[in-house]
């Protein structure tokens, strides 16, 4: 042990600082690429925040920003295409509510509207389906909306600033995802605590979660994913967790002590990103994100590309690529 600090400090002194256990990925820098000044100077992206990140068919990459120009799309070498977006998306702000003020299981969470909120806060999460339509979830305008490539609206699940728990009212929903059979599924998780889940067409079907901690119950349904058999997961953000169940919401295993995950993404070769720790479809943890990327917590959104280029998208106010060392 007294060797190996001896090592790890004349490394340090001498400028080299050792790749983080378990990090098999490095950051690529300066991407994406700068924007310019009317002067054609460049300039920094002002992104706010950035809940979410998604990546199409063509290996474009879909950036979710809370702010001006929400949707923003950049191929894969970083360059700015397009934006669109604006109006879309509630001026609510998710917030915490205190302890003292809960109703007896109720939510620790409400929303903020008006001049407490801010442009385009409500922007929560953005999917693309097998068929490349963009999805994206409006947690405090609880609504979520199926988009063309070009941005028109397909489809709305919910009832724009009308929150409930019916078959056709979320209350802050958090994330969307999609069976191989087009079935969807929705957390609807800030205000109530389960799983929705319709058909391609947005037809209901069945729902199941309450509030709690045990199996099958969630604190937070914060994202949710679908492997290529049709098993669903779910971060239970306040509780640690990512639960398992079966498509018809039976519940199968739960991923324990894994920390507040944030964003969830299963890859093409069936294993699932947890925030920044990439695990197989039984839990173990196969490789993590470095630190400068967020580590395992920092990703607020993430996606991935079929030969395993990853995006992070951080409430910092950054977007970053990685890919294997």
């Amino acid at each position: 042990m007294r060797s190996y600090r001896l090592v790890l400090l004349l490394m340090c002194c001498a400028g080299v600082v050792p790749s983080q256990p378990g990090s098999d990925y490095r950051l690529v820098e300066d991407w994406p690429a700068p924007a310019r000044t009317a002067a054609g100077t460049p300039s920094t992206w002002n992104l706010i925040q950035v809940p979410g990140v998604a990546v199409d068919s063509r290996r474009h990459v879909l950036v979710l920003h809370r702010g001006a120009h929400p949707i923003l799309e950049f191929d894969s070498a970083g360059k700015f295409l397009r934006s669109w977006g604006d109006g879309m998306f509630s001026e609510g702000k998710v917030m915490a509510v205190a302890p003292g003020d809960r109703g007896p299981g109720a939510s620790g969470y409400s929303a903020v509207y008006g001049p407490a909120g801010c442009t385009s806060c409500g922007a929560h999460s953005i999917r693309v389906d097998a068929e490349g339509n963009i999805w994206v979830v409006d947690a405090p305008g609880h609504v979520i909306y199926k988009m063309s490539r070009q941005g028109k609206i397909l489809l709305q699940l919910g009832r724009k600033g009308v929150p409930g728990m019916s078959h056709e009212n979320f209350n802050l929903p958090t994330d969307v995802a999609f069976a191989a059979n087009g079935d969807i599924y929705v957390s609807d998780g800030y205000g109530n605590a389960r799983v929705v889940k319709y058909t391609s067409s947005g037809k209901y079907l069945l729902e199941w979660g309450r509030r709690g901690s045990g199996p099958g119950e969630f604190q937070l349904p914060h994202n949710i994913a679908v492997d290529a058999k049709g098993k669903v997961y779910v971060t239970d953000r306040d509780n640690r967790r990512v639960e398992v169940f079966d498509a018809n919401g039976e519940f199968l295993t739960q991923w324990s002590d894994i920390g507040g995950v944030s964003a969830l993404r299963m890859t093409q070769d069936q294993r699932i990103w947890t925030g920044g720790v990439l695990r197989d479809l039984d839990g173990k943890a196969a490789a993590t994100l470095p630190e400068e990327a967020g580590g395992a917590g920092g990703a607020h959104g993430i996606a991935v590309t079929d030969s395993g280029e990853v995006y992070v998208g951080r409430l910092s106010g950054v977007v970053q690529k990685l890919v294997k060392k």
